[in-house]
């Protein structure tokens, strides 16, 4: 078997350490004998490199740099992503590449730029003067269907660790939330949603290295790649995830959220 993951402008929306998530995918295939190839998608990149990867992976960028994305990321290159995420391509967005997915970004200097207006939502930046959303961020997976086939694989409700930095704040409308912030600021920092979720795509401001701390993401999104890809069942084998689990329930031991308190009704 073998995956292609199509990387969204990786010189110029990797800016937190986002290339760990594209590394950890690669691995975890690698470990059970999956091939990968990783797709870069650039300005110059052809429409027929978007229609083949199986995998989309997009990260993060200063404002500067999102907008020469945003504004290069339009027409049949808009038109092929589009269409990959309809028909179910799995996708992991984070930090600033959420943006990319909505109606429109509203920087705070300079002009609205147009999103992809995959996504029924919107992002505004408050000003130059608004205080940043940082930190430690926390938040229950709870879209559906992904919600219920995560816990059943873990046994008990999928939490997702991250840490996000960003100036804008987004706002759903009719749109999954991806989940429920615990801690932190979420999409916004007032209506407790994180991220968003469509068909098999997940958005979330968390950045950087978020498939590493939270492994069973990537393989959900592994598998359902090969599902896709190969139009049968997929059980994907198990590997030794200690050193990863033991680091969640400590960074959860950190931030003072005990497990018997982040498990919600």
């Amino acid at each position: 078997m073998k995956i292609a993951i199509g990387w969204l402008y990786p010189t110029l929306m990797s800016t937190y350490g986002d290339r760990g998530n594209v590394i950890c995918l690669q691995r975890r295939c690698q470990w059970r004998g999956i091939e990968v190839e990783i797709v870069p998608l650039r300005k110059s990149t052809e429409i027929a490199e978007f229609n083949r990867v199986d995998i989309i992976v997009g990260g993060g960028a200063q404002d500067r740099q999102q907008e020469i994305v945003m504004r290069d990321l339009q027409g049949a290159k808009a038109q092929a992503l589009k269409e990959k995420l309809d028909q179910g391509t799995p996708g992991v967005f984070t930090c600033g590449s959420p943006q990319l997915l909505g109606h429109y970004y509203e920087p705070a200097l300079g002009k609205r730029i147009d999103g992809l207006g995959l996504l029924d939502m919107v992002s505004q930046h408050p000003g130059i003067e608004a205080q940043r959303c940082i930190g430690n961020l926390v938040f229950e997976i709870t879209a559906s269907p992904i919600a219920r086939e995560l816990t059943e694989i873990l046994g008990e409700k999928p939490l997702v660790i991250g840490f996000e930095n960003h100036g804008g704040r987004t706002y759903l409308q009719d749109v999954q939330a991806l989940g429920k912030v615990i801690k932190g600021y979420g999409n916004n920092g007032e209506d407790q949603t994180a991220g968003a979720f469509y068909q098999n795509a997940i958005a979330t401001y968390a950045h950087g290295p978020l498939l590493p701390k939270n492994h069973f993401v990537a393989d959900w999104l592994i598998k359902k790649a090969l599902q896709r890809k190969y139009e049968r069942q997929i059980a994907l084998s198990p590997l030794d995830d200690s050193l990863a689990l033991a680091g969640r329930k400590n960074m959860l031991r950190r931030l003072g959220l005990a497990i018997s308190e982040v498990a919600l009704s």
